[in-house]
Formats: C-alpha cells, structure tokens, sequence
C-alpha cells in the first residue's frame, strides 16, 4: 500500500515529504527530485519567492546508495527566506509572532473558513499551511512515483491548454514528439502563437493587479489495460484520480477525456468504438474516453485535465473585514504570482503520477523493483497471447 504525506509552513525551516511503499532496488537520487522541483518554479507570471528559492531536496531515509531500501522514504527541502521568518515563525513561546499577524481574510482562500475552524486569530497560523509552497514537497514525492512508473514503461507529461481566455490549438493527443517544445515554453504551450498570447495577457493582469487562471492536460503513456476497479467506488480509477488533483491549491475542477464537452454530445459523438486485428488486437480509433472506462484504465492513453481559478491574493485587493474589529477594509496582500497555471501543471503532472503508482503497486504488489517489472510483463504478455 502506497502512503505519502506532506509537512511544512510556507515560511517554516523546510518542507517534509514521506512516502511509504515504494519497492526496495529503484534508482534514485537526488537529482532525480530536483530536476522536477525546478520545473515546477518556472513559468511565466511567478512571482519573488521563485527568486529566492532554489528548491533542493535532501533524503532522511529510504535511500542508500542511490537505490531504494523498501523502508519509508522521507525528504526535506529547506526554505532559503526562513532566515527572514525565524523569529516571526518560531515554535518556541515569545519572538515576534505578533509581528506579521495577519487579521484580513482574502476571498478565496483559506484564511476566514480556516481561522474560524481552528480558532485561529492570526490568520497566518492558515495562510502558512494552505499556501501552494506545499506543492513543493507534492513535487518531490510525485518525482519518486515518476521514476517507479518508468520502470514497466508509463511516462507522465503535462502541458497548459489555456490561460485566461487563451486557449492554445495544438493537439497534444496525436503529436506525441512535440514535448521538448514544452518544456522550453515560459507557460508550457506547445502553441506559439498562444504561447505568446497568453503571456500579453499575463502580463496585462499583471499590471492591473490581477491575477489569472487556466487549465492544464496530463497525459500519461503506456498504461495497461486493467488500472483501477469498477467493483467499489472507491477503487474506481477516475474518481480517485478526480480527487488528486481537485487536492491541489486553486483547482476547481476537474475532467477526464472530453469531459464537460461530452454532457452536450449524442452518445454516437462520445463513446469510441471498439475494432480489433492480430496485429494491434483490441483498439480504438479515437479516445474521447481519456483512458478510462468504467473505472479502469483501457490502455489508451490517459487525459485528465484541471481547471485553476486565479490566484487571490491581488494586488489590487478585494474588499474583505477585518476579524477583529469587524470593520471592513481591503483583503492582505502577500507576496504572490500573477498566474501559476504552468506550475500547477507539474504539480498535476506530481499528483497523477502518486495515484497511478499507487494503482499500479495495488495490481502488482512487489517489494522489489524487478519483482514489479516481472509481474507487469507477465500480465502484458497475458494480453498480448490470449487477447490478441
């Protein structure tokens, strides 16, 4: 059973990642993370912290000698602007708590509901756990999920589909060689010219004070048929893979295929026939499903998406009550993105690839890593003989 959990304020000392079930003999080291870490504060529209931090990840345990012990793994990156934060953030009584406290909730986010539910008058003691510099650790620990995926051959990739009202045109589902010009996108779209749309339209939020949010596509390659379970709800691939990513900051919503577009199509335009020779055995000719059907995976490609609202924090703040004296005044300002659909991407990319490992280690339990790739070719080669 695979376990993962995050640790960690915005502006404590570092960020802990555990997770727990990962095979014993994976590679790993740690430039395996950051390569991922550094992904993820990249984009068009980040704002100073990205400039401060230069994310790196040390193991605690579960690693020795570049390769995996079957033992939980636990990871720690250090917040570089904590030495600024030390006396305001410190767990020992005194210092200067006092000296940022923060009494003006921002509209969508965490601060009124949180401060409420946990009795909170210094609405930092929220901000500091629900800001997306969590998604850090999320990151780190997808990064692991990522390598053991590679290993039976399923690769994880991400791009940005929209920003605002740009919409990027390259079809990503059918030109599968194209990734590199992602990755050296500053908002990860493959589409120039919306590419190049969306940052005028980033940097025209910008300076508005406001902020904007899109949505971005995961698609992940070389599934097996059979991922997932339509006997339980909770065990149905979709949903589970719903909530991961609804988990992430500022995600509100989710689609898997074509999604949304589906619920105004006939049934003809929606579900993607089924045909079959020796050669390719079973296969389909589109993949409006994204994937999945019924809850299990059915050995097209996967295609989930999520929609991110824009960031609250503004610049130009939003009207808002103060918690103590309950007079109204203007949201607090932190330091903030103007947008982070590219980062949320990758941390996307993160939270598909934990769940799929998660999914694939319940398929094919393994304490070790060719005990895995033994089990997954087996059961391919099942496919390949009885079904083709």
């Amino acid at each position: 059973m695979l376990r993962y959990f995050t640790a960690g304020e915005s502006h404590g000392p570092e960020l802990t990642a555990f997770i727990e079930g990962i095979p014993a003999g994976l590679p790993l080291v740690t430039t395996d993370i950051d390569y991922y870490l550094a992904r993820r504060q990249r984009g068009y529209g980040r704002g100073d912290r990205m400039q401060i931090e230069q994310d790196h990840v040390q193991f605690r345990a579960g690693v020795r000698g570049g390769v995996t012990t079957g033992a939980p793994i636990v990871m720690v990156i250090a917040n570089r602007d904590w030495a600024n934060w030390q006396d305001i953030m410190s767990p020992d009584p005194g210092g200067e708590t006092q000296k940022r406290k923060v009494t003006k909730p921002r509209p969508g986010h965490a601060d009124l509901a949180g401060g409420i539910k946990y009795r909170q008058a210094d609405l930092r003691n929220i901000l500091e756990r629900s800001s997306a510099r969590e998604t850090a650790a999320r990151v780190a620990l997808g990064a692991v999920a990522g390598k053991l995926l590679q290993q039976v051959g399923i690769r994880v990739y991400s791009h940005v589909v929209q920003i605002g009202p740009v919409v990027a045109k390259t079809d990503f589902q059918s030109k599968m060689d194209i990734w590199n010009v992602v990755e050296n996108s500053p908002v990860r779209c493959g589409d120039p010219q919306g590419e190049k749309a969306m940052m005028e339209a980033i940097a025209d939020a910008k300076i508005k004070g406001d902020t904007l949010g899109g949505v971005f596509e995961i698609i992940v390659t070389g599934l097996p048929v059979g991922l997932g379970s339509h006997v339980q709800w909770d065990r149905r691939l979709d949903g589970r893979l719903a909530q991961a990513l609804m988990s992430v900051q500022a995600v509100k919503g989710v689609e898997i295929g074509i999604g949304f577009a589906s619920a105004g199509l006939p049934g003809s335009a929606v579900h993607d026939e089924i045909f079959y020779n020796k050669e390719r055995g079973f296969y389909r000719t589109t993949n409006r499903a994204g994937g999945i059907e019924g809850g299990i995976t059915n050995g097209e490609p996967l295609i989930v998406r999520g929609a991110m609202k824009p960031i609250p924090t503004l610049m130009r703040p939003l009207a808002s009550v103060d918690i103590q004296s309950k007079q109204p005044l203007q949201a607090a300002v932190e330091r903030s993105d103007v947008c982070a659909v590219p980062a949320a991407a990758v941390v996307g990319e993160a939270m598909v690839a934990l769940t799929l490992a998660e999914s694939l280690l319940e398929r094919f339990s393994a304490d070790h890593v060719r005990d895995l790739i033994s089990a997954v070719e087996l059961y391919r080669q099942y496919i390949r003989e009885e079904w083709m």
